[in-house]
């Protein structure tokens, strides 16, 4: 019998350290998507929360919530680069800051936010030629959490779930730069960043 326990106790350690590598891993996603939904006077304000894990670099190191933010017809609204330092916490209305400042004046009450998780931020200027500034870096590093706001027959009710590992592609990463560029050239606002220490 000590014999059986001495060999089941050698394999489940040899699966361990086979399988440590993968277990150590974590997860490496540098895109995410989400929705934003009620985006209306009436109905509570939904918000974005960004953590840094830390892991970027050597030593951890800042990284970049690149937002970019559409209505329900596939538009780009807006979109802007927030700071979060290692093991910080950033906190994002919806309503106050990620589309407060939506191109044409339209903020429009529900729609789709992707993040890309990047070491260097995107700011493009008016009035210069694409592409301008620092293109984005994607990074792992940054987890990303959303509350929605449901409707229902009393009124509004809150969830939260995290956002959604998406598929990245150099390509998608180039078209939501140059949209981006676009809409500043024609609004000249981007959204608002939040300072992680002003949480809400």
């Amino acid at each position: 019998m000590k014999r059986v326990g001495l060999v089941l106790f050698s394999m489940v350690a040899i699966a361990l350290i086979c399988s440590g590598s993968a277990l150590a891993q974590g997860d490496n996603s540098t895109y995410f998507v989400t929705y934003y939904a009620n985006n209306v006077s009436g109905a509570p304000d939904a918000t974005v929360r960004a953590i840094n894990d830390g892991s970027a670099g050597a030593y951890g190191g800042n990284l970049f919530a690149d937002f970019y933010l559409f209505d329900d017809s596939e538009e780009l609204i807006t979109c802007c680069s927030c700071d979060v330092t290692p093991d910080g916490l950033l906190s994002e209305s919806v309503r106050n800051n990620l589309t407060k400042y939506a191109i044409r004046n339209y903020v429009p009450n529900r729609g789709v936010i992707k993040v890309i998780s990047s070491s260097t931020a995107f700011n493009p200027v008016k009035g210069t030629p694409p592409p301008n500034g620092t293109a984005e870096t994607p990074t792992a590093g940054l987890r990303l959490w959303a509350t929605h706001i449901q409707k229902n027959t009393g009124g509004y009710v809150q969830t939260e779930t995290a956002f959604a590992d998406s598929n990245w592609t150099s390509g998608e990463q180039a078209l939501l730069e140059l949209i981006c560029w676009a809409d500043v050239q024609q609004s000249g606002t981007p959204c608002y960043c939040t300072p992680e220490d002003q949480d809400f």
